[in-house]
């Protein structure tokens, strides 16, 4: 075979004609319910098949001249024998080639074409002995056409019926009659070994072709899978950046916007420093937006140290900032952990506590670790009841991301506390 002809298509092309039926699909669960291949970009195996037709010619000229250059019989009964050659090659080029090197070999037709080869063969087989050279090249034109059993039963006859044929026609002597059937037996035994050991090969190469197109799926499964993976990850990051800033902006306008409608009518510089908020809340959460389209550092945080952005923070919902320890740069994702926790603890606690409770933030830097809780001495709540939304939830999963922790300790009446502990990359000295 031509060495330009892939392995696959090998397996292809001569285990259909082997096996007598069409290649199953790779993927497919059923061998009745597979569909044929569709057809190739480029003949690539009628190319490579030319090697075929140089071997096939090279046995027919060589098994003519040895018919014609024998003693023995008569000179015209080897000129018949050759003749009768002669009616292969149409045979081969208009009804063979076309047939083996089809995409899927029909398993009549292909039965067909084996049985007049054999019917051509041997009448010159029977009547020269040396005739039996052109076993060599239709031995494989068996095996490529026909399944393992058919092609054994044609190997058979064509090794075999020639040799009968020949004794019983001339009547050798049983050192030739002898000799020449142990050359039939040996060329039939090994016919058979190599064709079977071969279209054996060719099964397990397609095994493992299906094999591997059977993992080919599914790595294409496996990165559908983790794309929709990291799709809803994305969804889920989203959500939780909106509900801590977006979200929460909004409901800080609402409260602020309720606030100044009951201090219209009473306490008008209150109503505007808080007219004022509003517009501050507002160009806050624009930012927040800003920076979340834009996939960057939230707001707060931009172009500032994280002490800094929490007294920001701080200021807008009236709460006081504790830092204790060495102040050092942190990476990113500490950081935004610990601002938007306390944006969600700042929050509830305006939300639940009352605005006249008082609010405190504490920061400790410690060599491996950031210690920040948010507590608020309003009516607290239990823990342990069962509760809606996404805050708490999301809280929890921001400190787990980066290997934090994160607790809420409160009681009715006893106020709350939210204390998100995060291991870091220890300081250098």
């Amino acid at each position: 075979m031509s060495a330009d002809l892939p392995v696959e298509e090998l397996a292809r092309r001569m285990s259909a004609g082997a096996r007598g039926r069409p290649l199953d699909a790779p993927g497919s669960t059923s061998n009745e319910s597979r569909e044929p291949n569709g057809p190739r970009e480029s003949n690539i195996w009628e190319r490579s098949f030319r090697l075929w037709d140089s071997y096939f010619a090279i046995v027919w000229v060589a098994t003519l001249v040895f018919v014609l250059g024998t003693n023995h019989p008569e000179w015209h009964v080897r000129v018949a024998a050759g003749g009768l050659l002669l009616l292969l090659i149409p045979w081969y080029v208009a009804v063979g080639r076309p047939l083996l090197t089809s995409d899927l070999p029909d398993e009549r037709r292909a039965l067909g074409y084996i049985v007049g080869a054999i019917v051509l063969f041997l009448p010159p087989g029977v009547l020269v002995g040396e005739t039996r050279l052109m076993t060599f090249a239709l031995v494989p034109q068996c095996f490529i056409a026909l399944r393992l059993r058919w092609a054994l039963i044609a190997v058979t006859v064509i090794n075999i019926a020639p040799v009968v044929g020949w004794a019983l026609l001339w009547w050798p002597s049983g050192h030739d009659v002898f000799f020449n059937s142990v050359f039939a037996v040996v060329t039939l035994v090994f016919s058979a070994a190599v064709g079977s050991w071969v279209i054996r090969l060719i099964e397990q190469s397609q095994e493992r072709a299906e094999l591997i197109a059977e993992l080919d799926n599914s790595r294409h499964e496996l990165s559908r899978l983790s794309a929709a993976h990291g799709a809803l990850a994305e969804r889920e990051r989203f959500s939780r950046e909106i509900h801590d800033t977006l979200a929460q902006g909004f409901t800080s306008l609402l409260m602020l916007g309720q606030a100044v409608e009951a201090e219209l009518d009473h306490d008008l510089p209150q109503a505007r420093r808080h007219l004022a908020l509003m517009a501050e809340t507002a160009r806050q959460n624009l930012a927040e937006a800003r920076a979340l389209v834009a996939g960057g550092a939230p707001a707060d945080l931009d172009g500032a140290s994280l002490p800094d952005a929490l007294r920001r923070l701080a200021a807008r919902h009236d709460a006081s900032v504790e830092v204790s320890g060495p102040v050092r740069p942190l990476p990113a994702g500490p950081e935004v952990v610990v601002l938007r926790s306390c944006q969600e603890a700042l929050t509830n606690a305006r939300k639940h506590a009352g605005s006249s409770a008082s609010v405190g933030i504490s920061v400790s830097y410690a060599a491996e670790a950031l210690t920040v809780s948010v507590r608020d001495d309003g009516c607290g709540f239990d823990p342990d009841a069962p509760a809606g939304g996404y805050g708490l939830a999301g809280l929890r999963t921001r400190a787990a991301e980066v290997g934090g922790t994160a607790r809420i300790r409160s009681a009715p009446g006893d106020g709350t506390t939210v204390t998100v502990h995060l291991p870091l990359p220890r300081s250098e000295p």
